[in-house]
């Protein structure tokens, strides 16, 4: 006599309703029994129009649910959108305590999250956050008060990569992923202009494959070096810029935005106004010591080297020293 089966049908809520495997309907049709406990699961209403008979059952506690399925076997249970916490652990247990006297129990994937699904849970939290009976501090904020936020989660984030923290890295990316999502979701209530999370993917994907010819066209790219040129033709065209200079943020920090300007100048070749002087001033004053940095921006571009990364590696260098003479640990 063979014995009965209980599969256990998982799915996910973050693909389309019916997108289920080819092995997942096959088992839905051919299942004697096929049993859910969420009315409003998402998979239903495909499934039922497939043909597919479904029993609502209740749920109750993860061990009760349990006996419950074992029970019914032969049979098939839809497993629930919020993945129903603790019953593989339960059917696990009375599969130990009552060895040879159980249905085989069969885990079933009917469909799978593809690569960023979990961005799709970002963006309903995110609304959740900002509807009606959502969260007030989040609701009442906007694209100006948020600034400093975007602006210090940056600042942190940079500070993990610099310190080479992979767990903080994680945690403060998302932090700046959080700020995108949260400025995209007040965009989408802007009464005249409204855009969405959709619209900003959806047009950084088309500038990415624009400025990709080599990737997604036909021109060719021996290097980096041809790619970054490339690059910067095509944003220039783009943008109708005037100017080399034009599009650089004069909100960066101040050493970074004299590297970023140094940059652009670098890369168009332009060299009609003639590099600081690099020596050390008869007097420092604020110009003179402006000119200096300015000078230091410009030989750190030409040596390859990163004056703003330079610049905070040996802050951290002095901060650790102050720290060591006081007899403190670096904290």
């Amino acid at each position: 006599m063979d014995t009965p089966k209980l599969t256990l049908l998982t799915t996910t809520h973050r693909v389309a309703p019916g997108l289920l495997s080819w092995p997942a309907w096959e088992a839905l049709r051919g299942a004697p029994r096929v049993l859910a406990g969420d009315a409003a699961h998402p998979q239903l209403p495909a499934v039922r129009q497939a043909g597919v008979e479904v029993e609502l059952v209740e749920r109750g506690s993860a061990p009760a649910l349990a006996r419950r399925l074992l029970g019914a076997a032969p049979a098939l249970w839809l497993g629930s959108p919020d993945g129903d916490p603790g019953l593989t652990d339960a059917l696990a247990r009375i599969a130990v305590e009552e060895a040879g006297q159980v249905p085989e129990i069969e885990v079933l994937p009917g469909s799978y999250d593809l690569p960023g699904a979990r961005l799709l849970d970002l963006a309903s939290v995110m609304d959740r956050l900002r509807s009606p009976g959502g969260c007030p501090w989040d609701a009442e904020q906007t694209h100006e008060t948020l600034v400093k936020y975007l602006v210090e989660e940056a600042f942190e984030l940079v500070e993990a990569i610099e310190e080479g923290d992979r767990a903080t890295l994680r945690e403060e990316l998302g932090d700046v992923l959080l700020q995108v999502f949260f400025h995209s979701r007040i965009a989408e209530e802007h009464p005249e202009d409204p855009f969405s999370v959709d619209d900003v993917a959806g047009d950084i994907v088309e500038k990415l494959m624009y400025r990709h010819p080599h990737v997604f066209g036909e021109v060719e790219a021996t290097g980096s070096a041809q790619v970054e040129a490339n690059w910067e033709q095509l944003k220039a065209a783009e943008k109708q810029r005037e100017s080399v200079l034009d599009g650089v943020p004069a909100g960066l920090p101040s050493l970074a935005y004299a590297a970023k300007l140094v940059s652009r100048v670098r890369r168009a070749e332009f060299t009609a106004v003639p590099d600081r002087p690099y020596e050390l001033p008869a007097e420092f004053t604020e110009e003179s010591a402006g000119e200096l940095l300015l000078a230091v921006a410009q030989r750190g571009y030409d040596a390859g080297v990163d004056v703003d990364a330079a610049l905070r590696a040996a802050a951290r260098r002095y901060r650790a020293a102050v720290r060591a003479a006081e007899g403190l640990s670096e904290g």
